[in-house]
């Protein structure tokens, strides 16, 4: 993990404040293999907080 070791991995709903976006929208991204990358721990989706801002850095500010 980066950063610190013991930063707390986000959830869906994190992510989506995070990213201010609707819960369903992250969803259909992941159907679409677009978003920042998640890992599952059992039957649940995780973010690393470190990995979504790298993500976010990386968008191209002329898509808007």
């Amino acid at each position: 993990m980066s950063g610190n070791e013991f930063d707390r991995l986000w959830g869906v709903d994190d992510l989506s404040a995070f990213l201010g976006v609707p819960v369903h929208t992250i969803r259909g991204w992941r159907s679409k293999n677009y978003g920042p990358p998640a890992r599952k721990v059992g039957k649940h989706l995780r973010w690393d907080p470190a990995k979504v801002r790298e993500w976010f850095e990386g968008l191209d500010l002329d898509a808007a």
